[in-house]
């Protein structure tokens, strides 16, 4: 896999409304993990549209893992200025990533025009990567829903990586147990 697409549930769907959450620590550690591995196995690029929450704090893994290891970022969000309504620090934030970012070009020109825009982008996003990584329960999927059933339904073989709760749960657990105080 040299390709993979990251996504998962935006920020407030998670109940985080501040940057600083404890649960965003967790979640980025989980997200970190898993490219690491997947780095290790040959990967290139990692993918997102950019979207707060998941995708936002992914770009940030990633940029940050550019110290370390040879990895490359690409944004395509939906269309343009789809920052445009968020918290100016989100704003902030994400002209930041997408300034430094390897590669950026939104996939429709333009300010959003209707819900077209975001499935064309679910299509595409299968179409130019290898593989997803979603952060998702199942039991709630959420918005990131309609990414999972597009992939799934165009193509059965494109292989769908998941970070579940369970996951989250295990992260948490490793955390604790690697704070020194946890063992006195």
């Amino acid at each position: 896999m040299k390709v993979l697409h990251v996504t998962g549930y935006k920020s407030l769907e998670l109940g985080i409304f501040k940057e600083n959450d404890p649960k965003v620590h967790i979640i980025k550690t989980a997200i970190e993990k898993r490219i690491k591995q997947f780095i290790e196995e040959g990967l290139e690029w990692v993918i997102v549209s950019g979207q707060m929450g998941v995708e936002l704090w992914t770009a940030e893994i990633v940029l940050d893992l550019k110290e370390e290891y040879d990895i490359n970022l690409a944004v395509f969000p939906a269309f343009e200025n789809q920052d445009k309504r968020w918290p100016k620090g989100l704003q902030e934030k994400y002209q930041e990533i997408i300034m430094v970012a390897d590669f950026y070009k939104p996939i429709y020109i333009g300010d959003y025009k209707g819900p077209y825009q975001f499935r064309a982008k679910n299509q595409w996003f299968v179409e130019k990567s290898d593989a997803s990584l979603i952060l998702m329960d199942e039991e709630f999927p959420g918005s990131v829903k309609y990414f999972y059933d597009a992939a799934k339904k165009i193509s059965e073989d494109y292989p769908i990586y998941l970070i579940t709760p369970l996951d989250l749960d295990d992260i948490v657990e490793e955390l604790r147990m690697s704070d020194p105080d946890y063992w006195s």
